[in-house]
């Protein structure tokens, strides 16, 4: 879910119109159509009258929930499914399944470096 959706989404949530949200926010119906359906973004003031007009924060007003961003980060389907998996277990074999891939990045990193020398 982008920006847009979500700005659309808050404002049928709170049963505003696009001219009342547009009057709220101080910006023409056409510019909130922008935003809702064309991927114009906001300027900062106007995220900030948004996010308080919905009563929720810029970040998530821009970012979404915590799994709408890692999507948006992460592309492998494989990977956000391990990750939400390794999110649901014991926090010590998290906390192990961290140190593996801190291991595994650190020793790529060392081979990368190492190659560059030779």
């Amino acid at each position: 879910m982008n920006i847009g959706n979500r700005i659309q989404q808050f404002r049928k949530e709170k049963r505003l119109t696009q001219a009342a949200l547009a009057s709220n926010i101080g910006v023409s119906v056409a510019q909130l159509t922008r935003y809702e359906t064309q991927g114009v973004l906001p300027n900062a003031e106007t995220l900030s009258r948004l996010a308080m007009v919905f009563g929720i924060t810029i970040d998530y007003l821009v970012n979404g929930t915590v799994n709408e961003k890692a999507e948006n980060v992460l592309t492998d389907a494989r990977f956000i499914s391990l990750f939400k998996e390794v999110e649901s277990m014991p926090d010590q074999d998290r906390e192990t399944i961290f140190k593996l891939i801190d291991a595994f990045i650190i020793k790529k990193q060392m081979e990368t470096l190492l190659e560059g020398k030779n």
